[in-house]
């Protein structure tokens, strides 16, 4: 309640305020008028900047469209935005604008879903032309009803912009002209005509001051201001997303702009090739948005010299040819989210200090970009399809090298390939330099294969073992002889109690002792030795396989000239391979004299086991134990025998 006693009675005061200085200025009867038509602050500011202004709380949104047909959006001291006007109420509009004059504090002016007649939109467009307004925006025009050519009185004005935003003319058959030139001749600094459908412009009769023109989201074609030469003070042109699509005739257009600066053509359909006209750029131009259009790698023998800040990106450009022309103010390139594989050099860019390069084609970055490109500051490479493999370890090597040069790093570093590396990021990617440097792999490679064979040859040397691949192939081709001529079936029969083995200086013992009393005397041992029971015209090899396999028993008489023997380690491997291959305990040692172990050879490790593992017969040197000796050897090598000796001999 008290707060709506004080609105009443700050309402009341100030309705008095504004009585008293409009009766002193204009008269009671012009008051009245007024006072229903215009709200209260505006009547103020456009009387005299020293009277008050009433309180945005007095005209309300509810109140303004029920008094005058439109919808007050804004409403202060310096700015107003009006909403839905119409034919019924837009001369209202021009009465209430005609009072603000120059010295008024109104400077913007802002009108939203306007549907006029021409004839209308002229008056009230010529009303703020004289009055106090300097940036005038309308949104969602609608012209009805036919254009008629005009004149429009381009003198005393305090415009400084005019924005047409989302013009729709329903008038179909008028010239063009009519509505160009009005625009075209302006004598202020911007003008904006955007969204309306503008297929083209005239040039100006005169010298322009227009700085700032923006004619984006239309129509217009290659055919603008062609030979203009009126724009000689313009600095900024925005003319994105038109249909132009030859960039010499862009660059002719702009030749005669003396003071551009920066020039808006991205979302175009630009193409440009070989054939085309020379390019023809203005030499002041410094910032050039090419992006969103189809331009390849030929663009770059169509660009202004003196460009500073270029951007490509969302073209069609798979590479930076070489033999460009040099771009020596060029600070600031955008290649992003085209086709490039690799980073492009700076030999046409000397003076490039931020590169965009993200969304591009690029699997492993060349490392020697920041090399040639000194000048870089800020290298954005994010979003590529990175490969990690071994050619990406110089890219981080590189990224650590930079200093921060790297933008977006590491979140935008993103592993693409292979598979099983994808989504991984570029910072937790790792191989070992092993892995990745050839050179190295392979001096490695051949060292280790070198150690190897040196291990191979060294154990081949130490355990004899080219011998024992000798002596297998041996038995093995012994052993398909034996096969070759015996028939299918027929299984060796044993025909000797014992095989000797022995060295050729041992034989005297062997022929002297051993023979004789294994031979004679009650059951008589059959033996077989070499010298009477090998076959004549098989090999030696052949022959001691032979004798061991129709042997039930192998004696072997150990000294130290056996161990320096080499057919004496044949006749032990042939008989240790009997031992495992028919698994039968028919080794018999018989140590004719202590063999020191140093003199074994390594080949010799089979006998070592053997000593060290099985009960061997050791030659006594006193006579009162040789009995015992022999009974223990006939033991050892004993067996029952039905096959008569002499049939033995036959056999053999």
């Amino acid at each position: 309640m008290a707060e709506n006693m004080r609105y009443l009675r700050n309402f009341f005061i100030y309705n008095c305020l504004f009585a008293f200085t409009f009766w002193n200025n204009i008269g009671l009867a012009m008051k009245n008028e007024l006072f229903t038509s215009v709200p209260n602050n505006f009547l103020q500011d456009g009387l005299d900047k020293k009277n008050l202004s009433l309180p945005h709380s007095y005209t309300n949104n509810q109140q303004s469209k029920a008094d005058f047909g439109w919808v007050v959006i804004e409403n202060t001291t310096e700015s107003l935005s009006l909403s839905e006007i119409k034919k019924d109420n837009v001369r209202k509009l021009i009465t209430l604008l005609s009072n603000f004059r120059k010295g008024s504090r109104l400077q913007n002016l802002t009108l939203t879903n306007m549907s006029v007649d021409w004839k209308d939109f002229i008056k009230a467009l010529q009303t703020v032309w004289h009055s106090s307004i300097e940036y005038f925006s309308i949104n969602n025009l609608i012209q009805e009803g036919n254009v008629r050519s005009s004149r429009f009185d381009y003198s005393d004005t305090s415009m400084k912009a005019l924005a047409l935003n989302n013009v729709r003319i329903t008038d179909l058959y008028f010239s063009q002209d009519d509505i160009y030139n009005i625009f075209a001749n302006m004598n202020i600094e911007a003008l904006t005509i955007a969204d309306s459908e503008l297929i083209h412009m005239v040039c100006p009769s005169s010298d322009s001051p227009f700085r700032y023109v923006n004619f984006s989201k239309n129509d217009l074609t290659d055919l603008l201001f062609q030979n203009c030469d009126k724009l000689i003070q313009l600095e900024t042109f925005i003319l994105n997303r038109n249909k132009f699509k030859s960039l010499s005739k862009v660059s002719f257009m702009t030749s005669r702009m003396k003071s551009l600066r920066y020039l808006d053509m991205s979302s175009n359909l630009l193409r440009n090739s070989g054939a085309e006209k020379r390019c023809q750029w203005t030499d002041s131009l410094s910032e050039l948005d090419l992006s969103s259009n189809q331009l390849t790698e030929s663009v770059f023998e169509c660009l202004p010299v003196n460009i500073n800040k270029l951007d490509l990106q969302n073209n069609q450009i798979a590479s930076v040819p070489t033999g460009i022309a040099e771009l020596q103010s060029l600070k600031e390139l955008n290649l992003a989210s085209n086709r490039l594989a690799d980073l492009p050099g700076c030999r046409a860019f000397a003076g490039l200090e931020i590169l965009n390069i993200e969304r591009n084609l690029i699997l492993t970055p060349s490392a020697d970009f920041f090399e040639s490109c000194p000048s870089v500051k800020e290298l954005q490479a994010g979003q590529n399809p990175f490969k990690c493999s071994c050619e990406l370890q110089d890219f981080l090597r590189l990224e650590r090298q930079s200093g921060g040069k790297l933008s977006g790093w590491p979140e935008a570093y993103v592993c693409k390939y292979p598979e099983d590396l994808s989504g991984t990021q570029l910072k937790d990617f790792h191989l070992t330099e092993l892995a990745c440097n050839t050179t190295l792999l392979l001096v490695t490679a051949l060292l280790l294969t070198l150690v190897l064979v040196a291990v191979v040859a060294f154990l081949c040397i130490y355990l004899d073992v080219l011998w024992y691949v000798r002596m297998l192939w041996q038995w093995t081709q012994a052993k398909r002889r034996a096969w070759h001529d015996c028939p299918e079936g027929r299984e060796t029969v044993l025909q000797f109690h014992a095989f000797i083995s022995y060295s050729e200086r041992d034989s005297l013992w062997v022929k002297n002792e051993l023979i004789p009393n294994l031979e004679k005397g009650e059951g008589c041992i059959q033996l077989c030795q070499h010298e009477r029971n090998f076959i004549p015209g098989k090999s030696i090899v052949e022959n001691i396989i032979n004798c061991i396999e129709k042997s039930y028993k192998s004696i072997f008489v150990l000294s130290p000239n056996f161990v320096q023997s080499e057919w004496c380690h044949y006749e032990l491997y042939f008989a240790h391979h009997k031992l495992f291959s028919e698994n039968s305990n028919s080794l018999v040692l018989i140590l004719l004299e202590p063999i020191p172990p140093y003199v074994i050879p390594a080949r010799y490790h089979k006998l070592k086991a053997h000593m060290a593992k099985r009960t061997y017969l050791e030659w006594p040197r006193e006579r009162s134990k040789r009995a015992l000796f022999w009974a223990n050897l006939r033991a050892a090598i004993s067996i029952n025998r039905s096959v008569p000796v002499e049939q033995n001999r036959t056999e053999l």
